[in-house]
């Protein structure tokens, strides 16, 4: 805790008016983060980030070979902002697994580095798995310039009841299945790199804070964790598989095959502590803490 004494507007005065100092404290992990933010989505302001280091907009593309189609703002079925419902303010809604993408573009609003990349991906979800999701695989959200099986970064919960909520930081599909056979997801080689949870936290009614957080990756000693209401849930040490990206074509997927809500995205340029973590689970404004 740093701790900065200044004089205020209404400071106290005694008999002899004098100046009584008085003190206010800055979290530090506040202001680590506030300087760690590449981009900022409440949704209480429609659908584009509130703060974004790359473009701010949201797209909306019939597929994601059809870049040349992207559209600015929703243009999806079965999502909207949903006034008043959020863990704090509105919230993104998702009412059905339709056809399309949405996506902020990943360039400058991820940090992505070719030689040692870290970074940290924060969002609320509330839904429950077993009534809300149709059957199949679902990714709430998906960070790649390709697909899920070839440098990714995701979450998703797992096909069929009861479902399992697991992590996904997935290299380069030529380095870790170089002669693949059948659908990867079913794949064991694929399977062993997943951070799952059994009996996940999530309930109707209620909001569950989800960060990702990762370091190393290109290098021989990647790492990423999974945290969930401030707390590990697991972690993947010795991630040796390179991640390539083409950053003008990798993209922040919001949505895939989700139904429920989700609030206050936020992704940083590092690898979060557990204090980070824990300010960041525990801010009593959300993210506009951070920046007020």
């Amino acid at each position: 805790m740093i701790v900065i004494t200044g004089i205020s507007c209404k400071t106290e005065t005694t008999k002899n008016n004098t100046a009584t100092p008085i003190t206010k404290e800055i979290n530090a992990s506040e202001t680590s983060l506030k300087n760690a933010l590449t981009l900022y989505a409440s949704f209480d302001n429609g659908v584009h980030a509130d703060f974004a280091l790359g473009d701010s907009l949201l797209y909306s593309v019939p597929n994601r070979k059809a870049r040349d189609s992207a559209q600015i703002g929703l243009h999806k079925p079965g999502i909207r902002i949903s006034e008043g419902a959020g863990r704090y303010g509105d919230a993104l809604l998702f009412t059905e697994d339709s056809k399309g993408n949405i996506y902020y573009p990943s360039k400058n609003n991820i940090a992505y580095n070719t030689k040692n990349w870290e970074g940290a991906v924060s969002f609320w979800l509330s839904l429950d798995p077993a009534t809300d999701l149709d059957p199949g695989y679902c990714d709430p959200i998906q960070i790649t310039d390709v697909s899920y099986n070839d440098a990714s970064i995701w979450v998703d919960f797992t096909k069929e009841n009861p479902r399992d909520f697991r992590l996904g930081v997935i290299g380069d599909r030529t380095s870790w299945n170089p002669t693949p056979e059948g659908p990867d997801n079913e794949n064991p080689i694929f399977n062993k790199q997943l951070i799952p949870v059994s009996n996940p936290p999530f309930a109707k009614g209620t909001w569950t804070h989800i960060l990702i957080n990762y370091t190393g990756l290109n290098t021989d000693q990647g790492k990423a964790a999974l945290y969930m209401n401030g707390e590990l849930k697991g972690i993947r040490k010795d991630i040796k598989d390179p991640f390539t990206w083409d950053v003008e074509k990798s993209n922040i997927y919001l949505g895939l095959g989700y139904i429920g809500l989700m609030d206050e995205l936020s992704i940083y340029n590092k690898h979060l502590s557990q204090e980070e973590i824990t300010t960041l689970y525990t801010l009593e404004k959300g993210i506009h803490d951070l920046l007020d």
